[in-house]
């Protein structure tokens, strides 16, 4: 019988990209956290913070509308620079899959808020 041995971890989580990804991933889910307890803390309840959240629906959605409009000028930039790197149907398939995703999850997030709050 062999002895007991720590388990493997795969190599994929070691790496330098994969594991800034899931730095950055943690760094915006603690980020939400510490924005959510923090807003319940200030007005007192969950639900004060709810109507808060409520109240200032119209507010939050244009800053998301700011951030997506950031991104989307950002992604054009840097899909520009791809298209003239690599100016092959390749790369413009696989830009234009990422494109689709994008929106549609864009268009699912808003669509869900509009759902529940409508």
């Amino acid at each position: 019988m062999t002895g007991w041995t720590w388990p493997r971890w795969p190599t994929w989580l070691f790496k330098y990209r994969v594991g800034l990804a899931l730095l950055w991933g943690l760094l915006v889910a603690g980020i939400a956290v510490a924005v959510n307890v923090a807003g319940v803390h200030v007005v007192g309840s969950i639900d004060g913070w709810e109507r808060w959240l409520h109240t200032h629906a119209a507010h939050l959605f244009v800053w998301r509308l700011l951030l997506y409009t950031a991104t989307a000028y950002g992604w054009w930039r840097m899909r520009q620079r791809l298209r003239q790197r690599e100016p092959g149907t390749e790369t413009h398939q696989r830009l234009l899959r990422v494109e689709i995703a994008a929106v549609a999850t864009i268009m699912l997030l808003e669509g869900s808020q509009l759902l529940r709050s409508g």
